[in-house]
């Protein structure tokens, strides 16, 4: 394998695009979509049977390991709204009771959170009041969504992932908040860790964060997180991935917008109709690719069964 060390030293830290720039890009990655063929499952149309069984074949060791993070219960600077999780049962007196008795719990969850692992169904993200490929956006109302539901998803999501690993190319343990991956950055831990990017790969990219929150402890990610550039949707789209998931939600914090907090979500989600995979856990995950050495691997994401909601929480599953 290429030695990471190879890489030539980054260049300065991208610069902020102007709302003109930024609604350029929006204008021509929603085309490069269109083009590409991709119909009302978006980027779920180049996830074809040939190519889930092309990464069935990949499996060497059979392992399996969760790319999700625990859900969290207890209140935090990123975690305002925790998941509630209580038992319902048994009742005390049910404990000491002969025969059969249940243990029962209940669970509730802000779904799109900013700690929990959770996949944006494409009806996720409105901009200029439209969803993804000109829905109107009227078609989400207080009774659920109408059209580009978690219902496309409800067989599942199986390919063939592709993890890139930005802290070990860059020879850190994270990418510090606010820090924001390009184009060029994507490209460049593709070629170093030997991980080719193609048509259907569900994309997956470190940027360390949930390695920094066990060790420092969690801060306020609504004003700095690590997460792409939007100029870094280019080789998203150039590469024409089915799926982009992150550790952190694939934005940055500030944006580099202004006017538009999550950038990254409108160009994923509305222009190229991709199902976000945000706040995983990819550590254990770096650690067994960096061990085998080879950073593909098959994919298997789960939603739950919500037809009109906008997202779910979610365990997606390597196996390697």
């Amino acid at each position: 394998m290429a030695s990471e060390q190879s890489v030539s030293p980054r260049p300065g830290p991208p610069g902020p695009l102007t709302e003109e720039a930024f609604r350029d890009l929006y204008r021509r990655l929603r085309e490069r979509a269109g083009e590409g063929g991709a119909g009302r499952r978006g980027g779920l149309d180049r996830l074809t049977p040939e190519r889930v069984v092309a990464a069935a074949a990949e499996v060497r060791s059979g392992r399996t390991v969760s790319l999700a993070a625990t859900v969290e219960t207890r209140t935090a600077p990123d975690s305002p709204e925790p998941a509630r999780h209580r038992m319902i049962g048994p009742a005390h007196e049910e404990t000491a009771a002969p025969g059969l008795v249940f243990a029962r719990d209940r669970f509730a969850m802000n779904v799109h959170n900013d700690v929990d692992s959770h996949l944006d169904a494409l009806c996720h993200v409105t901009f200029d009041g439209e969803l993804y490929g000109g829905v109107p956006a009227s078609s989400v109302t207080a009774d659920g969504a109408g059209a580009l539901s978690l219902d496309l998803v409800r067989d599942g999501i199986v390919g063939r992932g592709v993890l890139l690993d930005l802290p070990r190319l860059r020879g850190v343990r994270w990418l510090e908040p606010g820090d924001q991956v390009t184009a060029e950055d994507l490209a460049a831990a593709e070629a170093v860790q030997e991980a080719p990017v193609g048509p259907g790969d569900l994309l997956f990219v470190r940027v360390g964060h949930r390695l920094r929150r066990r060790t420092l402890g969690p801060w306020d990610v609504t004003r700095d997180r690590a997460g792409l550039h939007p100029t870094a949707m280019e080789f998203v789209a150039a590469r024409g991935v089915s799926v982009l998931g992150s550790d952190g939600n694939s934005d940055a914090a500030p944006s580099a917008v202004a006017g538009v907090g999550f950038p990254v979500h409108v160009l994923a989600v509305n222009a190229l109709g991709l199902h976000l995979l945000d706040w995983l856990d990819l550590e254990e995950l770096a650690t067994l690719c960096e061990q085998r050495g080879g950073r593909h691997f098959l994919c298997v994401v789960a939603p739950l069964r919500l037809p009109a909601a906008t997202g779910s929480p979610v365990n997606p599953i390597a196996v390697l």
